[in-house]
């Protein structure tokens, strides 16, 4: 057939767009980006043509071309951060963005999303006020610091940190100490950036007071340490209580400072959980600065937070770095709102998603995957043997790595034994309209239900599978 008739054959751009398939998608999208989606697939039309000399099989009607063009507009539309069902067994998955907000926090940012707020305004003077004053208090009031300041990470904190109390100056930390986490983080690249030189004490798994005593002289400018929350040494090992470096820093006039990296604000072993150290600890102990995150135990937004003693808060808070590193009004609130739920000590659990995650009993896991199965067994069809059995999580996010939480998980094992096999059922959940996430290991995919509350959107999300194993 001459290329002429088969170009004929494709409706112009305008009848397309009148085809009463895409009239919703319209109403939905806009004329600007169906008539882009429209143009492109119609172009793409043209250009098989060319190359095959032939109309492609999926515009051989308006129908197919309309209904195409209605899903390259819909995919081009959707956003790209989306909510997913996180059964990884991982409570604080970085890659799945860390914790869950509250729904304190969540009404929150919504709240100084749509409307004017108190960012930096001081209601009691009608002048400007300071950003950081609201989440000072209340870590005031939680650990007992005497200021506290706040920044986008903990790496920034870190760095701006080390970046006012010694540029220039050695900092002395116990070289069992230089972690490095995720991204390629490690202590000694930020104390370089930072201007500071980094002096290493003791092995890597003993250091002793002595050892940071004999590195102090005239150009020391702070003793570290840095909590080694991403991983454990065991066996012969000593380390150096906060208290007496602290101790020892203000013999010689010297500050001291501690990384815990994760830092929970509650005693976790009360909760039946492991302990880790926590920020009112370090301070009652005597350091002047402890800086920590805000989105790993503590249950909130991405944040960097250091607390200790006001002169040296002072000074970060003027620190030319601040003004880049300083969090934006999203952040703040859902901050401020994750930290009141703290003042309630008693009704946390409830009210904070991760801790009610992390401490989510297996009895009730295990009754929930009784539920589950069934319908489990269904979606992934005759090719699997699918089971409920006993798994261990974990915290995640380089918090207590060495620990594992009892749970429970539903397992599917490829019949044919094929890695191939349980890759497609893998890829299957990912495709779902709420991407279901699993892991793979020891030849099974395993969906660990300790962060599934949500059980009908998750049932109800399979559903809109269809039998052939594709999205509905």
């Amino acid at each position: 057939m001459p290329l002429k008739n088969l170009y004929a054959r494709l409706p112009s751009v305008d009848r397309l767009l009148n085809h009463p398939l895409l009239e919703k998608v319209l109403d939905r999208h806009g004329n600007a980006a169906l008539a882009a989606a429209v143009r492109q697939t119609l172009d793409e039309a043209r250009q098989h043509i060319r190359s095959n000399n032939s109309l492609p099989r999926w515009a051989e009607d308006e129908h197919q071309l309309a209904s195409l063009a209605s899903q390259r507009v819909s995919t081009r539309q959707q956003v790209r951060i989306r909510p997913v069902f996180n059964l990884s067994g991982t409570v604080l998955h970085t890659n799945l963005g860390r914790a869950p907000m509250a729904e304190a926090a969540v009404e929150a940012v919504s709240r100084a999303m749509r409307e004017a707020v108190t960012l930096e305004y001081d209601l009691d003077g009608a002048g400007r006020g300071h950003r950081d004053s609201a989440i000072s208090e209340l870590l005031q009031e939680l650990t007992g610091a005497e200021a506290a300041c706040v920044v986008n990470n903990n790496a920034a904190a870190v760095l701006i940190l080390l970046s006012t109390v010694a540029a220039g100056r050695e900092v002395v930390v116990s070289r069992g100490e230089l972690v490095e986490i995720g991204g390629a983080f490690r202590m000694p690249d930020v104390m370089r950036q930072a201007g500071c030189k980094l002096v290493e004490v003791g092995a890597t798994n003993r250091t002793h007071l002595r050892d940071y005593r004999q590195a102090i002289n005239a150009e020391t400018g702070l003793l570290m340490k840095v909590h080694t929350s991403n991983y454990h040494i065991e066996g012969f090992t000593h380390s150096v209580s906060e208290a007496e470096l602290a101790e020892l820093a203000h013999q010689h006039g010297l500050p001291a400072a501690t990384d815990l990296g994760s830092g929970a604000l509650i005693d976790l072993s009360a909760y039946g959980l492991p302990a880790e150290p926590m920020p009112q600890q370090m301070i009652a102990q005597g350091v002047d600065l402890v800086s920590f995150s805000g989105d790993k135990l503590l249950g909130g937004p991405q944040a960097g937070l250091i607390i200790g003693k006001k002169s040296w808060i002072d000074k970060i808070q003027q620190h030319p770095l601040k003004r880049a590193l300083r969090c934006d009004k999203m952040t703040l609130a859902a901050l401020e709102a994750t930290l009141r739920l703290y003042l309630q000590p008693d009704r946390l659990v409830r009210q904070l998603p991760t801790l009610r995650r992390l401490v989510r009993a297996q009895p009730d896991m295990q009754q929930q995957a009784l539920r589950l199965l069934p319908l489990l067994s269904h979606f992934a069809g005759n090719n699997f043997d699918t089971a409920e059995q006993a798994c261990l999580s974990q915290i995640g996010s380089g918090s207590l790595p060495v620990d594992r939480l009892p749970g429970w998980a539903i397992t599917f094992s490829p019949r044919d034994g094929r890695g191939s096999t349980l890759e497609a059922l893998a890829n299957r959940l990912r495709s779902l309209p709420a991407p279901v996430i699993g892991r793979l290991y020891d030849g099974k995919l395993w969906l660990d239900l300790r962060c599934l509350e949500d059980e009908s959107a998750f049932l109800a999300n399979l559903r809109q599978a269809d039998p052939a194993g594709n999205p509905g």
